[in-house]
């Protein structure tokens, strides 16, 4: 939730360049959104952002710590990358499913300001964005997309979980860093680089499956990819590819370092 209220302005424009079928750079999107709607509009949908981080990361981060934790009780020896890859994967797809609900309202909610006037939602907050949804579209549109969010928080979590405990390992032992600020800050870039860099395609497929308007069941994550491709090329998959890395970069550096030292309260007092 730290790390949301630092980076949800990245958040806002990365949807927005998501949903957008043309030609869009960094700078548009910002200068477009700043003009229309004003600077508060970056903060548009930080409840429902706010939410996410409270149901979706709590879950994954407190599975993943539990099932080291575990491994480490059972095996001797530091986890293989595989074994680490599958911990992670597990902890964000359970995560992922729980954060689902707030995760379609925030989509709604940092897209709905470049809508036309009579298609805007017009959601109050997550709550209100909760109880329409239900009552318009029926309880399970909450969970829209939820394949695809867990397919894209299974690719994140090994590219972010698994991969930060690896750099880390390799960085004090190839480079001699010394546990600390500095080693996890090195460790968190390095992370969130390969993050949004595999996670680009899913997190597009997701972002445009939540918003649409369709009653029933939506096109499935494979179908909606290889549609983006066919129709706007390739190099689409990963449109937004900057504005998702420096949200992703800070957010994972600030995410990774807090918990290092919550977990590291939790383990010398509890």
């Amino acid at each position: 939730m730290a790390g949301t209220c630092v980076v949800h302005p990245m958040d806002v424009i990365k949807n927005r360049m998501q949903v957008h079928k043309g030609k869009a750079s960094i700078l548009d999107v910002i200068g477009t959104t700043f003009k229309a709607e004003g600077i508060l509009s970056f903060y548009s949908g930080l409840t429902a952002g706010l939410l996410r981080q409270a149901t979706y990361t709590t879950v994954r981060l407190g599975i993943y710590n539990q099932l080291q934790d575990f491994w480490k009780q059972k095996y001797v020896g530091r986890p293989t990358f595989p074994a680490l890859a599958a911990m992670a994967g597990t902890a964000g797809a359970m995560g992922a499913f729980c954060g689902t609900p707030a995760d379609v309202a925030l989509v709604r909610m940092t897209i709905d300001g470049r809508l036309p006037v009579e298609q805007r939602r017009n959601y109050k907050n997550v709550v209100d964005a909760f109880g329409r949804i239900a009552k318009e579209e029926g309880i399970f549109a909450l969970w829209r997309g939820s394949v695809a969010t867990m397919g894209r928080a299974i690719v994140v979590n090994i590219s972010q979980l698994a991969t930060y405990s690896q750099v880390k390992h390799m960085l004090a032992t190839e480079l001699g860093l010394k546990e600390g600020l500095g080693l996890h800050f090195g460790a968190s870039m390095i992370s969130g680089f390969v993050t949004a860099f595999n996670s680009m395609p899913f997190d597009i497929a997701k972002t445009r499956i939540q918003n649409m308007k369709v009653i029933g069941k939506p096109p499935g994550m494979i179908s909606v990819i290889m549609s983006i491709a066919t129709s706007e090329g390739i190099t689409a998959l990963w449109k937004g590819f900057w504005p998702t890395y420096c949200r992703i970069g800070p957010h994972t550096v600030i995410t990774l370092v807090v918990n290092e030292q919550l977990m590291r309260l939790y383990r010398t007092r509890f």
